[in-house]
Formats: structure tokens, sequence, C-alpha cells
């Protein structure tokens, strides 16, 4: 069975070996960097299932690196470690995408909890899914775009990608507002009253469908969520 591939990307020698050694140990493969920018790229061009991430950084700080990462692959966990634990870092780590947040100092037994813990919800993340077709129009969720049957072209934002991505990969079921907004926006939806759920899925049924206010593409169930037509062609 293949091992679980883990990038820590941390500038500190001694606390990269550490952590290397740790996971080696506890049967992870392991790759390593300590430069923010050169991480990126390995990160991307890597076929990764965790990625341990240092805030403080050369090249490109963490939170910049996690940013581009969210782009370039949404469906990556991502576990932030730093010595910075002041609550601002760690609601900023989680709003911009973070699976988790590890203050330093940590015991090597914690770190590895949480990454057992990332990766048993892994498979909760959307897959790679690369394009959506229905109704006569192509959705290339990569270049974030609608080609329409009259072969006008409209632009998605980025979150009204990862929720047709989300929602493509849980195409089975309906998915609720609070799920959403924990998978798509990162956010801990427990005491939060907003719409913003409600508001990009109206913006998105704009751009998507022949009618929004009778929608045959991204469908209320009511009570219980959004999710996609049956009708929804996915292409991984």
């Amino acid at each position: 069975m293949k091992r679980p591939a883990v990038l820590v990307i941390e500038d500190d020698a001694p606390i990269r070996r550490g952590l290397v050694d740790s996971l080696t140990f506890a049967g992870y493969e392991v790759l390593q960097c300590a430069d923010g920018r050169e991480a990126l790229a390995m990160a991307v061009e890597c076929e990764l299932d965790l990625v341990l991430l240092d805030v403080m950084l050369p090249g490109m700080d963490g939170f910049a690196v996690l940013d581009e990462l969210r782009v370039a692959k949404p469906t990556l966990p991502v576990i932030m470690v730093t010595a910075r634990g002041a609550e601002q870092d760690r609601v900023r780590g989680l709003k911009t995408g973070a699976d988790d947040y590890v203050v330093k100092p940590f015991s090597a037994k914690e770190l590895l909890a949480r990454v057992e813990a990332v990766l048993r919800r892994s498979p909760e993340r959307p897959g790679d899914v690369h394009g959506l077709e229905v109704e006569g129009r192509r959705i290339d969720l990569q270049r974030r775009e609608i080609v329409c049957p009259d072969g006008a072209v409209r632009q998605l934002s980025e979150r009204e990608a990862n929720i047709l991505r989300y929602l493509a990969a849980n195409r089975e079921r309906a998915v609720d507002r609070d799920e959403l907004l924990h998978r798509v926006w990162g956010l801990n939806p427990r005491g939060i009253q907003t719409r913003t759920v409600d508001m990009h899925i109206a913006r998105l049924r704009d751009k998507i469908e022949d009618d929004p206010a009778e929608p045959k593409i991204v469908l209320t169930v009511r009570g219980k969520g959004y999710k996609l037509a049956e009708t929804v062609n996915v292409r991984m």
C-alpha cells in the first residue's frame, strides 16, 4: 500500500529534521523544503496527501503560500505550523483554508495525532473535479470559465468554482449551508448567522442557469441544502 506523502515546509533546520524524522518513523513518505516560493512549486508539482506549513518563511510567507496553494490545489490538506500563537494568526490561517493549526512548541505525539486526524477527514474534501457539462454548457473549474451554447465565455470567481467542485464531489446528496461554510470557506459554522452561502449560490445561478428563478443545475433541496442536478456530467 502506498505510504501517505507529506511535504514539510520549515526553514528552521533542527525543527525540520525533527518533523521529518517523526513522520518518517511513523510510516509517512516525507519531502522537505525551507523556502516558501520553492515549496509552493513542489506542492503544486508533487503528488501529496498533506502539507505541514510554517508561517515565517524566506521567499514567501506561509499565508501567501497557502493562498496560492488553495487556488492550485483546493483539495490538498494543510496544517499550519508556527511559533506565532496569536489568535488573529490562527483565525487568518483557518479562514485562508488551513485544515488545522499547531503552535510551537508541540510534541511529536500531538503533531502525529493532528496529521492522522486531518488525513481521516480528507476524503470529505472535494476530489479532483476538473469540469462539468450540462444544458449545453462546458464549465472548466481549473480555468474558472463557463462556455455557453452560443460560444460566449463567462468567468467564475474562485469561490464559485469551489462551490461547484464541492457539490460535484458530493453529488449523491444535498449539502447544507453549514457544511459549505466549513468545507469551502474554511469557517467553523457554529454560532455564525450569515447569508453569504445563499448570496454566492444566487450569483452562481445568474451565471450558469437559463432562468435563475427556476434553477435546473444547482438545485435547492428544501430543508437540506443544495445539490447538482442528475443531468450534470462531471469530468474528473
